[in-house]
């Protein structure tokens, strides 16, 4: 890891480093790997499809509510000691999902462990910034949240394989497997040196009066709810309207997952060079492909091709809007700059949470061939957002 500067990771930095991209992949596989197990959740616990789905927005609304007030009340703690904590009670709470045989405790047990997702989540980003040279702080981030796109390539892909061999416990042994391994390496690569910080939730909160961080806020939040409307219910449409056998399910996730992948290396460049005028049009692409699958999803082939480039479309926002949120902390609140750093993640996740919770009321009252249309919806909502952003933020300058 080296760049045209000279500047290169120490072997204690770059096993750090591996540490924070495994932890994120561990979280977002814990996360997500309930997406391709649906079917078998609703049929064993006896619940509708929809009801299941609400254990992935459930998830999610945990993450976003729970993250910021969490994170001021124990920010005084040391990041060793308040990490570690949050990946015992992570692998704690993985088990309890497991060994679930009512959907109540299951959900119980995923919003504790989604509260310590977004924890530890917010940690990683900190820790990554703090203890890296300056000119790799944006290589190293960028690393950290590329986990959870590997995650969707490879760990709820495997997850899905063995909650359909094993059933669906199984993929929660399987997380929490991965907790371990994670806590391990956690525990011998984290710096023990960094000292909390007070902070007070009110004056943290205070960025959210200044209306273009709103508008910053909920624009990638629109966005990845368009996705998730379609995504939460992604296995039923595989199987229920596509008619694809369900053996084929985790192949399709994986190749899902490498095309998020292409499309969080295209937000990177996408960003690059004035990502926010950008993205006011990639929107709109991104509703155009989302209200294809109402025609697409008649046949397998370009169903899977619709839901191919909706994996494409999906992440192309992040990179621009993450930096987005933290460059109008610098201008609203220097010393909110981790808190503004912070709510992209809640942004994302709100976005998921919702995005479930309108794909669960579409599937139960008008089916799964109207999520496409309907996710159209949210991603030209993102757009507006974002013209509006772009005017006010090109005006100020």
């Amino acid at each position: 890891m080296a760049n045209s500067t000279g500047v290169s990771l120490s072997i204690q930095q770059k096993l750090l480093v591996f540490a924070l991209v495994l932890l994120t992949f561990v979280t977002g596989t814990s996360e997500f790997v309930i997406v391709g197990l649906l079917s078998e959740v609703a049929s064993d616990l006896e619940i509708t499809i929809s009801s299941a789905g609400a254990l992935v927005s459930g998830f999610a609304f945990a993450v976003a509510v729970g993250t910021p007030i969490v994170t001021v009340l124990v920010s005084r703690y040391p990041a060793y000691s308040l990490m570690l904590t949050c990946m015992v009670i992570f692998i704690a709470g993985n088990i309890t999902s497991a060994l679930s045989s009512a959907y109540p405790l299951l959900m119980g047990a995923r919003v504790v462990t989604a509260v310590a997702c977004g924890l530890m989540q917010t940690i990683a980003t900190t820790v990554a910034s703090e203890t890296m040279p300056a000119e790799k702080r944006g290589m190293v981030v960028s690393l950290v949240f590329a986990g959870f796109t590997i995650a969707s390539v490879l760990g709820v892909p495997l997850g899905t394989w063995i909650g359909q061999a094993g059933g669906w416990n199984m993929a929660f042994w399987f997380t929490a497997c991965l907790g371990i391994v994670s806590l391990v390496m956690l525990a011998i690569t984290l710096p023990r040196n960094m000292k909390g910080t007070r902070s007070s939730l009110k004056s943290q909160l205070g960025l959210m009066t200044h209306y273009p961080m709103i508008l910053a806020f909920f624009a990638p939040a629109l966005s990845i709810a368009a996705t998730y409307v379609v995504y939460t219910y992604i296995a039923p449409i595989l199987e229920n309207v596509l008619l694809i056998p369900a053996r084929y399910t985790s192949l399709i996730l994986i190749l899902y997952g490498a095309a998020s992948i292409i499309s969080t290396l295209l937000a990177g460049k996408l960003a690059a060079r004035n990502g926010l005028r950008k993205l006011r049009f990639v929107f709109v692409i991104q509703a155009v492909i989302l209200a294809s699958l109402y025609f697409t999803l008649h046949s397998a082939v370009p169903g899977l091709i619709s839901i191919l480039f909706i994996g494409l479309a999906v992440y192309l926002f992040n990179v621009t809007f993450q930096l987005h949120l933290i460059d109008l902390a610098g201008e609203y609140s220097p010393s909110a700059k981790v808190f503004a750093a912070s709510l992209f993640p809640v942004s994302v996740n709100l976005g998921i949470a919702v995005g479930a919770a309108i794909g669960g009321l579409v599937t139960a009252h008008i089916g799964l061939l109207h999520t496409g249309w309907v996710g159209g919806v949210l991603a030209l909502a993102a757009s507006l957002l974002t013209f509006i952003s772009y005017h006010i933020y090109c005006r100020n300058k």
